[in-house]
């Protein structure tokens, strides 16, 4: 998989290409530079195991974690049992969220775009957690 130009020199800079790819319970993965993927990591291992969904949430993101290094060219080469999970095929979307990008299979997070919609649409505010009551958009 190839990063789009504009982000190539930011993570160059950022951490000389290093990155982290991880699993996330959307069927999607999670790649983070690896300076924040460092910090994640330092916080999910001091968090206490004795939760069973804190272990799994540590088995989940630790347990398939993957450094790669960009080449030149801005491509890393994903595993396949990270395609496998994420059901990553020809045509892939990177999504970038502030500190980390979310990689889709396409057909995937084009489904999932259409509830996050329509999810929208209904104006459920009831869901909203209390940190982003005061966000104004």
């Amino acid at each position: 998989m190839a990063l789009p130009t504009r982000y190539r020199s930011d993570l160059m800079e950022r951490c000389q290409g290093r990155v982290v790819l991880t699993v996330h319970g959307d069927s999607c993965l999670l790649m983070y530079p690896q300076p924040e993927w460092d910090e994640i990591e330092r916080k999910l291992v001091r968090l206490p195991n004795q939760n069973k969904r804190t272990r799994t949430l540590q088995r989940m993101l630790l347990g398939h974690a993957t450094e790669f290094e960009m080449d030149k060219n801005g491509r890393i080469l994903i595993p396949p049992r990270l395609r496998e999970f994420a059901n990553l095929e020809k045509r892939v979307v990177l999504a970038g969220l502030g500190n980390k990008f979310e990689i889709w299979n396409e057909e995937a997070w084009e489904k999932n775009c259409g509830v996050w919609v329509s999810g929208m649409d209904e104006g459920d505010d009831g869901d909203l957690p209390d940190s982003l009551e005061s966000l104004t958009l």
